[in-house]
């Protein structure tokens, strides 16, 4: 493997499959089953799922939510997310476990790097909700922030795009693809790959960003063995 140590961003949106909101029982599984599969090869494996399918922050805020309480439900809708991904890995035979940000047991154990750590060393899935713990911030942010903690070789960011574009694919016909591209062209080119504080966050501490679409079935597998052809690589 490539990878020995991953964070794997994945969107709440992408959970919604066909139906255009809540959890998709077949993408769900699709999903639960490649990272099974990971864990059982032996790479260790921590996840931070977002919460779009069910509630978001700021959209609740453009109409008229207060940020501060509209980014606590989105850390809840993060928390709906990580059990049902928790319990589908389960069902596949590994051990998956939720630590959240905010005290909320027994729904899932408080977060902390050493148990993080200790838990990825055991073999088990750590799913990490309610990104940062804290408004105002993104669970992109709280993606990167959790990928340095446990010290990943690389953040996999699972999308419904096969990498980073020119300008958006599903709107631009002739947008192309970067097979690989820096954390200063992406700021520069103002690319929406994630906000900019995430995006300073893994550029200071030298952490890869891998874009691919993780909606394709195998493609997960694909990138931990080294195939760099199926997504965008975001490096210093």
């Amino acid at each position: 493997m490539k990878y020995n140590r991953i964070l794997l961003k994945l969107s709440g949106e992408s959970l919604m499959g066909r139906q255009g909101y809540g959890i998709d029982v077949e993408r769900l599984a699709d999903y639960a089953k490649q990272i099974a599969d990971a864990a059982r090869e032996g790479v260790k494996i921590g996840i931070v799922i977002g919460g779009g399918n069910i509630f978001r922050g700021l959209q609740g805020a453009a109409k008229g939510f207060d940020r501060y309480k509209g980014d606590q439900m989105g850390m809840l809708a993060t928390t709906i997310n990580s059990l049902a991904l928790s319990q589908a890995i389960a069902s596949q035979g590994v051990p998956a476990r939720v630590l959240t940000a905010i005290r909320m047991e027994p729904i899932g154990e408080l977060y902390s790097k050493p148990r993080a750590m200790e838990l990825l060393e055991k073999g088990e899935v750590v799913i990490m909700a309610c990104g940062t713990g804290n408004p105002y911030f993104t669970t992109d942010t709280g993606s990167s922030l959790r990928a340095i903690e446990i010290e990943a070789d690389v953040m996999l960011k699972g999308t419904r795009v096969d990498g980073i574009y020119t300008a958006d694919p599903e709107k631009d016909k002739t947008a192309t693809r970067f097979d690989q591209i820096t954390y200063d062209e992406v700021y520069n080119r103002g690319l929406k790959v994630m906000d900019l504080t995430a995006t300073a966050m893994c550029k200071e501490n030298n952490m890869p960003i891998f874009v691919f679409n993780m909606d394709i079935v195998g493609n997960l597998a694909k990138v931990l063995a080294g195939d760099m052809s199926v997504g965008t690589l975001v490096h210093n």
